[in-house]
């Protein structure tokens, strides 16, 4: 697979994510680790993931990302992303169940693949959860 080709599989996750195609998007990861460092999770599998990603959703229903950039080196991939969504409905994290705000939150991201062949091995996902909950209301 070209540098290119790996970009497009990383973007296609995000872009899954944010149409609601969450089952396209666990299935172009549901082969290696999900490291969300934001919320300190460490996520393998199919279930585990989809979980992780519906939570995201029932939380912030029109939460989408914009890739404002794209690189690949060799089996490497970075996106950098910005995460945008209003919190309807309850947000579920490690220290409990956040209720619905009505809120916006912009929380830029950057988010690493590692491929082997065309199947993501492992990504690592880096974005600050504090100032997700302050933007909520959450936190001061």
């Amino acid at each position: 697979m070209t540098e290119r080709d790996l970009v497009s599989i990383a973007r296609e996750v995000v872009d899954a994510f944010n149409v609601g195609d969450l089952e396209r998007s666990v299935a172009l990861q549901a082969s290696g680790l999900y490291n969300e460092i934001g919320t300190q999770r460490r996520l393998s599998g199919r279930n585990e993931i989809l979980e992780a990603l519906k939570g995201w959703k029932q939380g912030m229903p029109d939460v989408t990302g914009t890739v404002k950039s794209a690189k690949a080196i060799g089996d490497t991939v970075v996106l950098e992303i910005t995460w945008e969504g209003t919190q309807t409905g309850p947000l579920q994290t490690p220290g409990g169940t956040i209720p619905a705000s009505g809120k916006r939150q912009v929380t830029p991201a950057a988010w690493i693949f590692e491929f082997e062949g065309d199947k993501i091995r492992e990504s690592r996902h880096y974005f600050d959860m504090v100032a997700v909950l302050q933007q909520l209301g959450a936190m001061p």
